[in-house]
């Protein structure tokens, strides 16, 4: 029994040995495996470092030039502000002012003209790719000869159909005529000088053009504009010369009555032609006439050869407007300080300062101008049974002023006393005194242009 036993003990213990030696070989084998596996790895990742263009390994680092260690990191900075920059946008838009500011004062730390860059960057993602080796100036000489060779190509097609474009001859027509006849050709108010991405201004249609037109002569007949217009292209200035823009203009100047027979029962061959050559009022500024006289002073000392003098010297000014208004103002005071109180909303019209009124322009090329005193405001009368009337004054002031042109290159820009009187009304009954003109007293009016009385507009050009 004894026997049999120990020897079942013998054949279990080989068995437990056999198993732990099983199970010994399968674990190195997996350690094998997972080692083997491990090893690939970094292999594969060794190799994707060597692969990397920002990773140089130190042999590499040692044989490249220093230029090339400059450029590397110098690409590493940029990359790093424009992700901070980004980073900053988004903050910002955000609502994180603070975060944003901070994101930005670091990229700008690292390459100062990121802002720029990022700019550029959009810019040439926006717009179409260009060739390689292609410089901005060569692509703008391309531009440039597309356009030039789309118009050789107009002219072309003209010339197959036999209507060739001929030089401009004076003697066979005008210039206007000619340019109209060119334009209409190609079909085009202007063509754009340099490709662009945005909507250019050619592409608009006549009528609107002409209504753009309108709104740069105002209300205010600022028809120096429009001639400046007349000078950019050919295309403008035929627009520039539309007669319904010069027939409005002579109607608000001259009123229905020019209309009659048009501008050829009054001896013009155009309306531009009677606008420029009849005599007529400037919108764009102040008419100024300088006035002075010596007076005896005071006398200080009790001596027979002292006899102090006064040089006394004041200024004249008249605005006029399309309307029919006029503002008039006598002070010592320079141009300078005064121009820019001479507006119809200014406090010193509605204070009283101002004197203000009418004005007509007759056929004669006089201008009767009715003035009623100082403007004086409706809320300053003390009674209410007075009238709301500005003019209802006790003294009412008439001038007559003649228009002249005593220089050529200036029409238009000089106005001459012919006659200055008050109208009085006391108990009913009312009295002219009419007034001497001396030279010295009364001088006439030049005409200065002021360029803020054009700055801005809020009505275009209508009857």
């Amino acid at each position: 029994m004894n026997s049999g036993s120990g020897r079942s003990n013998v054949s279990e213990c080989e068995a437990d040995a056999e198993d732990k030696d099983e199970a010994s070989s399968s674990s190195s084998d997996k350690d094998i495996a997972n080692k083997s596996s491990l090893d690939k790895f970094r292999k594969e990742w060794k190799k994707e470092i060597e692969k990397s263009p920002h990773r140089l390994t130190k042999k590499e680092r040692e044989d490249s030039p220093k230029g090339e260690k400059v450029e590397t990191a110098e690409e590493n900075d940029e990359d790093k502000a424009k992700s901070l920059f980004l980073l900053g946008v988004e903050n910002e838009e955000k609502g994180s002012l603070y975060e944003a500011i901070q994101y930005y004062r670091r990229a700008v730390q690292l390459v100062p003209d990121i802002e720029l860059k990022l700019f550029q960057q959009s810019l040439n993602q926006t717009n179409p790719s260009t060739p390689e080796g292609v410089r901005e100036e060569d692509r703008r000489n391309e531009e440039i000869g597309s356009c030039e060779g789309a118009k050789e190509t107009v002219e072309y097609d003209d010339d197959e159909n036999g209507s060739q474009e001929e030089e401009f001859d004076p003697n066979i027509t005008d210039l206007l005529t000619h340019l109209q006849s060119v334009t209409s050709r190609q079909q085009a108010l202007c063509h754009p000088h340099y490709a662009t991405i945005q909507t250019h201004i050619s592409a608009l249609p006549m009528e609107i053009f002409l209504y753009i037109l309108r709104w740069v002569v105002s209300a205010d007949l600022d028809l120096r504009s429009l001639e400046m217009c007349a000078a950019v292209c050919r295309g403008f200035y035929v627009c520039c010369r539309d007669p319904e823009i010069w027939r409005i203009a002579c109607t608000r100047i001259w009123g229905m009555r020019c209309l009659g027979g048009g501008p050829s029962s009054s001896g013009f061959s155009s309306w531009r032609e009677m606008y420029i050559t009849r005599p007529r009022l400037h919108y764009s500024g102040v008419y100024i006439s300088k006035a002075t006289y010596v007076r005896l002073g005071e006398n200080q000392f009790q001596d027979q050869f002292y006899r102090p003098w006064r040089l006394v010297m004041y200024f004249r000014y008249l605005r006029f407007f399309v309307d029919g208004r006029v503002l008039m103002l006598t002070t010592p005071d320079e141009p300078a300080g005064v121009v820019g109180q001479l507006r119809p909303d200014c406090w010193c019209c509605k204070s009283g300062r101002i004197a203000h009124g009418y004005y007509r322009l007759l056929e004669d090329n006089t201008v009767s101008i009715v003035l009623g005193g100082n403007a004086c405001s409706s809320t300053s009368q003390p009674s209410k049974s007075r009238t709301n009337n500005n003019y209802n004054s006790a003294h009412t002031f008439h001038m007559e002023l003649e228009i002249t042109s005593p220089k050529k290159k200036r029409r238009h820009n000089q106005l001459i006393w012919r006659g200055y009187s008050v109208f009085t009304k006391n108990n009913g009954i009312e009295t002219r005194t009419p007034f001497d003109l001396p030279a010295n007293r009364y001088p006439p009016f030049w005409f200065s242009r002021v360029k803020s009385y054009n700055a801005e507009t809020l009505h275009p050009l209508t009857y």
